[in-house]
């Protein structure tokens, strides 16, 4: 496990460290403050990405989970595009959605699909049309722990909802040793964490909480935190933060996020053996999902109480959401163009060295198509 770790990290980017409103932009590749990346120097232009006449601006709003790989595709892209300046903000999918909603940003990106009501809603921004869910990012939700002297640790869906639901309050409890007999785990108090802005990361674990342990999680699931008690932090980078500095932590998050100084809980689903948050036992279980969106709309559910040998369950997928119809003209172009190399094979692929799962080649094929057909 120690090695898969070391792996893991060396292929993550590391966490941007802001909570806020952090711009992804076009220009920003030699701005330390956050953008394609310090003192990186940029990537020559990219054969494979069409820009497709793109020019303006695109406003963007959302998941902080993707953020790592929004970073990435930003850079890439505007090397061969140089019309376009992205700024995208990864504000939480709540505030992305929410901006979108209000006819503020281009597209939204967020860690659940629109709900019914959204979708009503997004008619008054996309004219003739709905908003539609593009699965574009996928990647197992690491729980990040902090507890001296413990490098490996298990845990199932009961005790982590009894852990975020204060009902086990120390690491020394007897349901964590029955799980981890060989641990020398300390009487020192869990310090849990939980994000203070609504996010699809929360949803993403509250629906495997409640699936796979529903009489111990009586909350629906949802963005916003339920359970009363523990401790809260801004944002994907906000939690990890809290986790790295804070002895006898736990946390949740996106796994580019969990960088040196933070381990990861394996998942004890009632496989053979635990389960570790890896990429590849992420895309085990999105290729287990099912396309549940209508017309072109493309949300799928996910099998949150799975067993399946290496299927790592906590797993999210991140949408991009856009109109179907109605998109505004003046973005529309760079809109169709940037989402279609994200959505491309080389695009894709840069999405594995930074600890996200690409989405699986049948599901992509339709999101591709889609974006091309946007107006």
């Amino acid at each position: 496990m120690k090695l898969q770790r070391m792996n893991r990290r060396a292929l993550t980017l590391g966490a941007l460290a802001v909570s806020g409103a952090l711009a992804l932009t076009a220009c920003g590749s030699d701005d330390t403050s956050g953008g394609a990346g310090g003192n990186e120097s940029a990537p020559a232009a990219n054969s494979n990405i069409k820009c497709e006449d793109a020019k303006g601006q695109l406003l963007a709003n959302g998941s902080s989970a993707q953020a790592n790989a929004i970073q990435t595709w930003i850079k890439e892209y505007t090397a061969s595009c140089k019309g376009v300046q992205i700024n995208y903000k990864p504000e939480g999918s709540g505030a992305g959605v929410t901006a979108f909603l209000q006819g503020q940003t281009a597209f939204a990106g967020s860690d659940s699909a629109l709900k019914p009501e959204e979708l009503t809603e997004s008619a008054k921004v996309c004219k003739d049309s709905q908003a539609i869910d593009l699965p574009m990012v996928g990647g197992p939700i690491a729980v990040g722990y902090n507890v001296p002297g413990v490098d490996n640790l298990v845990l199932d869906a009961k005790t982590l909802a009894d852990i975020f639901n204060n009902k086990i309050t120390n690491w020394d409890d007897a349901a964590i040793k029955k799980l981890n007999p060989d641990a020398k785990l300390p009487d020192t108090k869990i310090q849990a964490f939980h994000r203070s802005d609504e996010s699809g990361t929360t949803d993403n674990l509250t629906k495997y909480l409640k699936a796979a342990a529903p009489d111990a999680w009586p909350y629906e699931p949802g963005k916003a935190w339920e359970p009363k008690g523990g401790q809260s932090a801004q944002g994907s980078s906000g939690v990890a933060q809290q986790v790295k500095q804070t002895s006898g932590s736990i946390s949740y998050m996106e796994l580019s996020y969990a960088k040196d100084g933070i381990n990861t809980v394996a998942i004890d689903t009632g496989a053979g053996t635990p389960v570790e948050a890896t990429v590849d036992n992420a895309t085990k279980a999105i290729a287990d999902a099912k396309v549940v969106g209508k017309g072109k709309d493309l949300a799928l559910e996910l099998n949150y109480a799975t067993k399946a040998e290496g299927a790592y369950p906590i797993t999210l997928v991140t949408y991009e959401i856009v109109c179907e119809k109605g998109n505004k003209a003046e973005t529309l172009a760079a809109t169709k163009s940037f989402l279609g190399y994200a959505a491309s094979e080389d695009g894709q692929s840069k999405l594995k060295e930074q600890g996200y799962a690409p989405i699986p080649a049948e599901i992509n094929a339709k999101v591709r198509e889609t974006i091309a057909a946007l107006s």
